[in-house]
């Protein structure tokens, strides 16, 4: 993946660079191995914002529903950059071993916890998808802000947030205890927003 992702990355560099250049702020929060970054979610361009911003030696495994994938074009290049498919509204199974497989292997895994995009002004409903892998796979949790307004030949500010790892009682976790570190994982990275 890694020279894939490079290709990629240093060919759709140039346009964001020009057009929609990104910013990172709080970079000396990235950490070293593998980590779940979780962002907020308004536009298709999130997600590429997030990855130029933090530039290319820190390589994401980006989640992504899945009638992307399926495009014929756009899916094969979305696979040679690291994205994995997800099925929305249903308990994908595949796609969360696949996220288990990449954290535990030291890579990190960008994914939206609101689980789709929300509109300007609004807070999505976190779901417990990114509390449970965090907890499985003991990698530390990575709040990020992505602004809704990114405008053109304008730096857009993507904060990351300190990296923590979230806390159960047991081993596994419990629903309520998944519910309660996706509600606190919104906070904090609505938070990075406000603080901005």
């Amino acid at each position: 993946m890694r020279t894939a992702y490079a290709i990629i990355w240093t060919i759709v560099w140039p346009f964001f660079s020009l057009f929609h250049p990104c910013r990172c702020i709080g970079r000396e929060h990235i950490p070293e191995g593998g980590a779940l970054f979780c962002a907020n979610h308004t536009r298709l361009s999130d997600p590429v914002c997030l990855v130029m911003a933090v530039g290319r030696k820190h390589q994401m495994r980006v989640m992504a529903k899945a009638e992307f994938m399926r495009a014929p074009i756009l899916g094969f290049l979305l696979k040679k950059a690291g994205v994995f498919a997800v099925e929305r509204g249903k308990s994908d199974v595949g796609a969360i071993k696949t996220a288990i497989k990449f954290l535990k292997s030291g890579e990190n895994v960008l994914l939206f916890p609101e689980g789709t995009r929300v509109r300007d002004g609004e807070e999505g409903e976190a779901k417990t998808g990114a509390a449970m892998l965090a907890v499985r796979t003991g990698v530390p949790i990575v709040p990020v802000y992505i602004p809704a307004r990114k405008p053109w030949f304008r730096f857009t500010d993507v904060v990351i947030g300190e990296p923590y790892y979230p806390q159960v009682e047991g081993r596994k976790g419990t629903a309520e205890e998944y519910k309660a570190i996706a509600e606190d994982l919104m906070e904090r990275i609505y938070a990075l927003g406000k603080a901005a």
